[in-house]
C-alpha cells in the first residue's frame, strides 16, 4: 500500500485543491462546474483501479471508509466487498471475495440515458460522476448500469456512487478505500502511464473486467477473478438485509 501511494503521489505531481467532499452528489453548483472542465493537475491521466483477489481477506475495511469518507447513507454501499462460498469438483466450499464499485467505464451506459446531462464523464481523467443539482432522480443509470454499482440516496432523492473519490485524488490524495485496504489489494493510478504501479500490475498479470460482454471498457480491473464470479453484479450498491436468515446471495452462493 505504501508503494501504491508514492506512485500515485508521484505521478500526479502538482494539484489543485478545489474539489469538495460533496462529490457525488456534486451538490454545489460551481462544484459541478468546475467537474465538467479538464481536471487541472490531471492532464494526460486517466485513472482506473487494479483489485489483486489473491490479497482480499474481505474485512470490508474498504467499505467502511468509503462510507465515513463519503458520509454514504444506511443501507446503501458506494463500494461493498462481496462474499461467497464457492464449491468446485465437490470439493470442501472456499470463500472467494469480491471487491466491487463503479468502473468508470470509458463506454458507460449511464451517461446517454440521463434526460438532463447528470451523469458525465470528467475530461482528462475520465471519473463517471454525477451532478446533484441536475438529477431528478428517475433512476434511469441505476436502470442502466450493468454493474448494479448506482442506488438512489434516499436522503437526497438523488443518484449516489463511487466517484474513485474525486475530493481527494484532486487534493493529491488516494481513494479512501485504497488507502485503507489492509492487504494491498486494491491499487489506483495512472492507466497512461506505463511506469505507473497499475500498468504494470496490468503487464505482468492476466486480468479480467465484470461483464466484458457489455462492451463499457471498465476501468477497474481483477487480478484472479474466478470465472464463477464473472456475473455475480447484483444486490449490493443499495442492500436490503432479507427478513429470513437463510444464506442467499449476499452471504454465500454455490457456483
Amino acid at each position: 500500500m505504501d508503494k501504491n501511494r508514492r506512485g500515485f503521489l508521484g505521478s500526479v505531481g502538482r494539484v489543485t485543491i478545489g474539489a469538495t467532499a460533496s462529490v457525488a452528489g456534486l451538490s454545489a453548483s460551481e462544484d459541478a462546474q468546475a467537474a465538467r472542465q479538464p481536471v487541472k493537475g490531471a492532464e494526460g491521466k486517466h485513472w482506473g483501479m487494479v483489485v489483486d483477489l489473491r490479497k482480499c481477506i474481505g474485512c470490508q475495511a474498504c467499505t467502511v471508509a468509503c462510507v465515513m469518507e463519503n458520509d454514504v447513507p444506511e443501507d446503501a454501499f458506494r463500494t461493498h466487498v462481496s462474499v461467497y462460498e464457492v464449491v468446485k469438483d465437490r470439493r470442501d466450499p472456499a470463500m472467494v471475495m469480491l471487491p466491487r464499485l463503479c468502473n468508470h467505464c470509458d463506454n458507460p451506459p449511464c451517461v446517454p440515458v440521463c434526460p438532463v446531462e447528470a451523469t458525465f464523464k470528467v475530461e482528462g481523467s475520465g471519473e463517471v460522476l454525477v451532478d446533484a443539482d441536475r438529477c431528478v432522480g428517475c433512476a434511469y443509470c441505476v436502470q442502466a448500469c450493468p454493474y448494479d454499482a448506482r442506488f438512489i440516496n434516499h436522503e437526497t432523492q438523488t443518484a449516489d456512487k463511487c466517484t474513485f473519490c474525486f475530493h481527494r485524488t484532486q487534493a493529491g490524495l488516494l481513494p479512501a478505500c485504497v488507502e485503507t485496504c489492509v492487504g494491498g489489494a486494491r491499487n489506483f493510478g495512472d492507466l497512461d502511464d506505463p511506469e505507473s504501479e497499475v500498468s504494470q500490475m496490468l503487464a505482468k498479470h492476466e486480468v479480467s473486467v465484470l461483464r466484458p460482454e457489455m462492451h463499457t471498457n471498465p476501468n477497474v480491473y481483477y487480478i484472479g477473478l474466478d470465472d464463477v464470479l464473472n456475473g455475480r453484479v447484483a444486490g449490493e450498491a443499495a442492500y436490503r438485509p432479507p427478513l429470513t436468515t437463510e444464506a442467499q446471495g449476499h452471504a454465500g452462493e454455490d457456483a
